[in-house]
């Protein structure tokens, strides 16, 4: 492992372009380090492997924070509790392809020009992920997923304690 400072203000993007020189020697996994999930890596690696495009991005389907109403003309006949999204959004776990290097400058935000520029191109996959996706982008989501971890519920866990 090796730690790179790429500065404060750099964008996500910009951060990779920094670590081009580290990356280039094969595929590579990258990773937002906010979000905690039970990802098998070996399918993911693989699915991407399969796939042939530049990029792999995770998908989820995370849980809507909300009830929601359901209507049925401009009355509520039920509801339910936090249903997942209906959408698709990026999970922040990738495996690339050195080629898709190519797209990601130093000034760049990661998920605005490089992914769009790949989807664009055709070279961006999509790994759905079912299983067990947080991200810890708030003190609410970090109060829940260490409660989670200190009551040996984190679904995760096993994957961490199974690393040498």
């Amino acid at each position: 492992m090796t730690c790179l400072d790429t500065g404060l203000e750099t964008p996500t993007g910009g951060r990779v372009a920094r670590a081009r020189p580290l990356l280039e020697g094969g595929t590579f996994a990258l990773t937002y380090a906010d979000g905690v999930a039970d990802i098998d890596l070996t399918a993911l690696l693989g699915f991407h492997a399969a796939e042939g495009a530049a990029a792999t991005m995770t998908v989820v389907r995370p849980e809507n924070p909300w009830g929601v109403a359901e209507i049925d003309g401009d009355r509520v006949r039920g509801f339910a509790e936090k249903p997942p999204l209906d959408c698709w959004v990026n999970g922040g776990f990738f495996v690339m392809e050195p080629r898709a290097l190519d797209s990601i400058g130093p000034e760049h935000v990661l998920e605005r020009e490089p992914l769009e520029a790949l989807a664009g191109a055709g070279e961006l996959a999509a790994y759905r992920h079912a299983g067990f996706w947080d991200c810890m982008d708030t003190y609410k989501d970090t109060l829940l997923l260490n409660e989670l971890w200190a009551q040996g519920r984190a679904p995760w866990r096993p994957l961490v304690e199974a690393t040498p």
